[in-house]
């Protein structure tokens, strides 16, 4: 019976990535937004809904090394593994918004996560947490964030459109239809990603593996199955930038949206996450911003995505030694 949900899960997954990506690409041809933004917005905020529901539900039970715990291990899954996964079937090209803007706006976000989660080190208090304060600056940063990043895509977009005016407008789909594209889309994801991950684990225990490594894989790697399935779909469908904005918007959204509503509800302390942990998420943000100057300049390359992966099993390895 495992077996049999574990595939329809994967099913859902799959019929919901390919539902989510081609109703986010007509949404950005009917409206004439970059698809960089709906991958961003719509799309991150869409495909970390199981962050939110795991982070949210666990700072308002009082587990706050659950609701930290999710989101350093989904950010540091989404950019190692889902990217690295994706830097292999096809290189990701990064625009000058992305190195200008996105990037170093992640890096930004990671370094505040270490900052705010260093009171100790910093001589700010005897226990190292995120208080309501910081989670309600936190929601302000992202409101303001988003809506900054959305201005200049559009700016960047409208300039572009000025230039290539002898382009012909498609035809696109009615915007009902859209929405239940997008709608469906995540219900596949959210519900296929549960499945997947409730028979895949209880398949792990019945093969005799140790309830830790089930924690550190499935587990942190469950909650970020849409992102994985919604980027290699859209990468497959040749939509490059809405892959790699799901990433960047998805990490973004883990750090100040879900961990700043978390901390809002509740303070959150770090408990058994080690600064090894937040670092690890730091150095995945500094590497993704230095391969748009290595290797093939702009884009993040197979050989990179190779080493993302080699990083990232270096990472698993040390969690279980």
């Amino acid at each position: 019976m495992d077996i049999f949900l574990l595939i329809l899960g994967l099913a859902l997954i799959l019929g919901g990535a390919n539902f989510l990506t081609d109703g986010s690409a007509a949404l950005a041809q009917r409206f004439r937004v970059p698809e960089f933004i709906v991958g961003l917005t719509i799309v991150a905020v869409g495909t970390s809904t199981p962050e939110l529901v795991v982070s949210v539900l666990s700072a308002a039970a009082g587990n706050s090394d659950v609701a930290i715990g999710n989101i350093v291990g989904s950010n540091i899954f989404n950019v190692f593994l889902i990217l690295g996964v994706c830097a292999l079937i096809a290189s990701l090209p990064l625009t000058g918004g992305n190195i200008r803007r996105d990037l170093p706006f992640l890096t930004a976000v990671s370094v505040l996560l270490l900052l705010l989660t260093s009171d100790r080190l910093l001589g700010l208090g005897e226990v190292d947490a995120i208080g309501r304060i910081d989670g309600i600056v936190m929601l302000l940063l992202y409101i303001a964030l988003i809506r900054y990043t959305i201005r200049a895509e559009r700016r960047t977009a409208a300039q572009a459109t000025q230039t290539t005016q002898t382009e012909k407008p498609q035809r696109s789909r009615s915007l009902w239809l859209i929405v239940v594209m997008i709608a469906g889309g995540l219900a596949g994801l959210i519900f296929g990603g549960e499945l997947f991950l409730d028979s895949a684990t209880a398949i792990a225990r019945a093969l005799g593996v140790s309830e830790s490594v089930i924690a550190i894989t499935l587990v942190a790697g469950g909650t970020s199955l849409p992102e994985l399935a919604s980027s290699v779909v859209s990468l497959l469908k040749g939509k490059s930038e809405m892959a790699l904005g799901n990433v960047i918007g998805s990490n973004i959204a883990n750090i100040l949206l879900i961990l700043g509503l978390s901390a809002t509800i509740h303070p959150l302390t770090l408990g058994g996450i080690t600064r090894i942990d937040l670092l690890t998420v730091l150095l995945s943000s500094v590497l993704l911003f230095v391969t748009a100057f290595t290797f093939r300049r702009k884009a993040v390359d197979r050989w990179e995505g190779a080493i993302f992966l080699v990083i990232y099993a270096l990472y698993i390895g040390y969690l279980v030694r």
